[in-house]
């Protein structure tokens, strides 16, 4: 099944089996200042987690485009993106665990057809300080679902990512985490104020044999490792404690669950890809890439990510109204075109690529979310603005780090306010040229470039108020 499919099978699937499909929230959240953008398909959705009655009912549903601002450094490996869409599904007090897990399960093998041993999943290993138990109810759903088909379902206790990164999960089915399985708004089970809800959850990854287990992300491969092997698909959240004014936890009068599955990774693990660039959604920007750079993407692959990830988000964040800005959603977006423009410029494309990518961002996603392709001229417009205000200066920018390092500078907090306060380059987007380059920077770097940026702003505070109150 391509990701088009999945989306569509996986709506179709909960429409009938009781579920309304609620219409999903715009990418920013105008009523709510303290967050940028939706992350996630339940954040729209946390008042009726809370409590309150939906109106459409206690089983719903829906594909949520969701954009992660705090991912843009991690894009260019083969699973990271910054936009992406959750499919999700939620009980409001109406079914549990023992309808929910054998669903998804159902889902992920006999619908999209994932290989049920290459199916693997983790669960809340308890905690005793707090009373909160282990979640064996989970543990022996999957354990038997696993079983059924004909899979080993054992177990592996690890505790903590540091553990499981030491030690492995040594092929285990099932493995038990601490806080890495549970979820609430604030953290674990500790950092929860009283009165707010919490629960165990139950991530499933799929497994890429093909793959070679990066040692930088620990010496063993285990299910919450990011070594590459284990990919993680979904997640069901259980909300099912609520912290009490003592300290401790009691069972809320109403169990919920909130299930997210990200489209883009079900889709990757369905064509056996570890690459989610390679699925039906992306890989069409990625083809175009390749035509207008004349490089393969076997050749240039980090690069194409990039660029294919940041236009594809740009385009979604410029159809809600976004435009690039110093604050707030518009720098986010202003780092994502900037960002992909430096990256074009190892494809040799230095005039910018939104007009080149942005139709073929409408036409993949026109039947679905069909305000990209109807705002196609503005949102190119409205990109090809900043490519082109980013492009003069942009070049002259990583010409200075050049040249510090031809004459063996070490790249200074000043070095690093010139390029942020003369050719417009983000301090991130500076730093982390350096990093791919290996200039050395200097150990006051941080100190000296916001003791400098400070005087500008205390000198732009004072330019201000004399330009009100003018004397004569």
């Amino acid at each position: 099944m391509d990701a088009q499919d999945i989306r569509r099978a996986y709506l179709d699937m909960l429409v009938a089996d009781g579920h309304a499909i609620v219409e999903r929230a715009p990418i920013v959240l105008r009523d709510d200042p303290t967050t940028l953008f939706t992350g996630s398909g339940m954040q729209p959705l946390l008042p009726y987690l809370l409590g309150a009655d939906h109106p459409a009912g206690a089983r719903l549903a829906d594909v949520q485009p969701c954009m992660r601002a705090q991912d843009m450094d991690e894009v260019g490996d083969n699973r990271h993106t910054t936009f992406f869409e959750m499919l999700g599904n939620w009980s409001l007090g109406d079914y549990d665990k023992a309808e929910q897990i054998p669903r998804l399960f159902a889902f992920l093998v006999d619908t999209v057809g994932l290989d049920p041993d290459r199916i693997y999943v983790s669960c809340f290993i308890g905690d005793p300080v707090h009373g909160i138990p282990r979640d064996e109810q989970s543990a022996a759903i999957w354990e038997r679902l696993f079983t059924e088909r004909g899979v080993s379902a054992d177990r592996v206790d690890l505790g903590t990512e540091e553990y499981g990164d030491e030690h492995g999960s040594n092929g285990a089915r099932i493995a038990f985490y601490g806080h890495k399985n549970w979820w609430s708004r604030f953290g674990g089970p500790d950092e929860m104020p009283a009165g707010d809800p919490g629960g165990p959850d139950s991530e499933v990854f799929y497994y890429f044999p093909q793959v070679e287990h990066d040692p930088a992300f620990g010496r063993r491969p285990h299910q919450n490792s990011d070594g590459g092997q284990y990919l993680e698909i979904g997640n069901s959240v259980f909300m099912t404690y609520r912290k009490e004014p003592d300290g401790g936890f009691a069972e809320l009068p109403r169990h919920n669950v909130d299930f997210g599955g990200g489209l883009e990774r079900i889709a990757a693990a369905s064509i056996d890809s570890p690459d989610v660039y390679r699925i039906s959604l992306v890989w069409p920007i990625i083809e175009r890439l390749q035509e207008v750079s004349g490089k393969s993407y076997d050749d240039a692959t980090e690069s194409m990510r990039v660029v294919a990830d940041h236009i594809r988000g740009a385009a979604f964040l410029a159809s809600d109204g976004v435009e690039p800005g110093n604050s707030r959603q518009g720098y986010v977006m202003r780092r994502l075109v900037r960002r992909a423009l430096r990256f074009g410029l190892d494809l040799e494309l230095t005039a910018g690529v939104a007009a080149d990518l942005v139709p073929i961002v409408g036409k993949l996603y026109a039947d679905v979310y069909p305000e990209v392709a109807e705002q196609e001229e503005r949102i190119v417009a409205v990109l090809q603005k900043e490519e082109r205000q980013f492009a003069r200066t942009l070049r002259k920018g990583l010409s200075l780090l050049r040249r510090l390092n031809r004459q063996g500078e070490t790249v200074t907090g000043e070095h690093l306010f010139e390029l942020h306060d003369t050719f417009g380059m983000p301090l991130e987007l500076s730093l982390e040229e350096a990093a791919r380059k290996d200039y050395p920077l200097a150990p006051d770097w941080c100190a000296t470039f916001d003791a400098l940026m400070t005087e500008q702003q205390n000198r732009s505070r004072a330019a201000g108020a004399a330009a009100a109150h003018p004397t004569r």
